[in-house]
């Protein structure tokens, strides 16, 4: 016991004369919050809690710019469309992405989301390449078949779990704006061995047999030959490739260098990541937003119903632009862009010491610009919990106070795309089908980690007569 109590005198001792040594100037400066426990911080609340709530109750009590500690790390949280544009635009260079390693080692290194630099100039101009506004108009009539497809599979009235068959639908997706055509095995085997990597990309990272993490690095593996093949395959062709696949296979830098193969796999297997669940989150609440109001429902069915009507009653296929013609679900969309907030922060490490607003952001520390707190921000949106799609008819909105996208060098490179599927799933849903929500008078919320309703929103699906 008297061992005890020394160690614990000691360690006091060392804390404070530790504490003593600093520099006055960086322990006056640090911002307003609440470190938590030592290492754990404050992370067992953070996840023991809805996230909107850990973040709104620190931001009510200390302001805009709040010190934490998560998951080991010391953490600065920025709650303000200009701390957003300082860390993201403005002084980009002081913050670099980062990531844990085990998610680096699931992705790949050389996915470009974990770079700075010209190799991430490159990359991000091949990626936003494939996906510009000239490519995918031409894919509309695909991605109308791929949700068809779906949809179709879902009538008869049997329950689903809508975000894990959403889940399908925008990989199908992914797939096709990558390898444009690809043979039903190695689509399977694609799809088959992502969904394990998935399962457990936020598991605890152990290589022990059996867990999540282990099962997930082994279809890493397994992924990374699929790949190898089929890259193997499209080099031996010789034919003018399209797609993302297309555009890595035809690049060259500055020194007239190719890629290599694990480079075309990292990017590949990063772009199908940030493609996935992301949209399908997105999906997810908006069928749930536009099924829980009636008269928004019956608007969105109204403006789709027509453009039905002028295909033929469906005998045609949508066009672009008839996509660029959709006012009511264009709006939905923004709302539910801002509503959902998929993407609630996003992490950044200060490379440098950095002032902002009077306060000291230590090198090495963690910082997050809170997109989430934004985008509930009453100041910006007024009653901002509630779903009001009209509320983006009032003209332009306070410059940085909506980026369901992010923003600066490293926002998503396939936002449109991501909207076009949008666009394209709901024109089929409300126009082809109807559904019942399973327990709607409940409104919980999952993170995993990205929010999507409670049980992935279970829901009935019946096609029309």
């Amino acid at each position: 016991m008297g061992d005890l109590i020394l160690y614990i005198f000691f360690s006091l001792v060392a804390i404070l004369s530790f504490m003593l040594l600093k520099k006055p100037q960086q322990r006056a400066n640090l911002p307003p919050g609440s470190m938590g426990w030592p290492y754990i911080g404050e992370t067992l609340r953070l996840y023991s809690q809805n996230p909107d709530v850990f973040f709104s109750t620190r931001q009510r009590r200390y302001g805009e710019i709040v010190k934490t500690h998560i998951l080991g790390c010391p953490c600065v949280m920025l709650a303000s469309p200009e701390a957003a544009w300082f860390v993201l635009v403005t002084q980009a260079h002081l913050f670099k992405p980062t990531y844990p390693p085990s998610k680096e080692q699931l992705i790949g290194r050389w996915a470009l989301f974990f770079h700075q630099g010209s190799y991430h100039l490159q990359m991000r101009k091949l990626v936003q390449g494939s996906l510009s506004l000239d490519v995918i108009r031409n894919l509309v009539p695909d991605i109308g078949a791929i949700a068809a497809a779906c949809l179709e599979s879902w009538s008869g009235g049997h329950v689903i779990s809508t975000f894990h068959e959403l889940k399908k639908f925008t990989f199908d997706v992914a797939i096709l704006t990558i390898f444009g055509n690809l043979d039903t095995w190695n689509k399977e085997q694609l799809k088959e061995n992502y969904f394990i990597l998935d399962k457990g990309y936020n598991s605890f990272p152990t290589s022990l047999p059996g867990t999540l993490f282990s099962k997930s690095a082994s279809a890493r593996r397994r992924l990374s030959k699929i790949l190898s093949s089929i890259i193997k395959e499209r080099k031996e062709e010789r034919s003018v490739q399209k797609g993302l696949l297309g555009c890595l296979l035809n690049s060259r830098d500055e020194n007239g260098q190719i890629l290599t193969d694990d480079q075309i796999a990292d990017n590949i297997i990063g772009v199908l990541f940030a493609a996935q669940d992301t949209t399908a989150s997105m999906l997810t609440w908006i069928l749930k937003y536009i099924h829980d109001d009636p008269k928004l429902l019956a608007a969105t069915r109204c403006e789709q119903k027509a453009i039905y009507k002028s295909n033929g009653g469906g005998n045609q296929p949508l066009t672009w632009a008839q996509t660029k013609n959709m006012a009511v679900t264009q709006k939905v969309i923004m709302e539910s862009l801002r509503m959902a907030s998929i993407i609630s922060f996003t992490y950044r490490e200060a490379v440098d010491d950095v002032y902002y607003k009077g306060y000291l952001i230590p090198k090495g520390w963690k910082v997050l610009p809170m997109f989430r707190n934004i985008h509930h921000n009453p100041d910006f949106f007024s009653d901002p919990y509630k779903f009001d799609p009209s509320r983006f008819e009032a003209g332009p909105l306070k410059p940085n106070t909506f980026m369901p996208f992010g923003t600066g060098v490293h926002s998503c490179p396939g936002n449109e795309v991501a909207k076009l599927e949008m666009l394209i799933f709901i024109h089929y849903a409300v126009t082809k089908f109807r559904w019942e929500v399973v327990g709607s008078k409940t409104n919980g919320v999952q993170y995993q980690p990205f929010p999507v309703p409670e049980k992935g929103l279970p829901a009935k699906f019946w096609k029309e007569c």
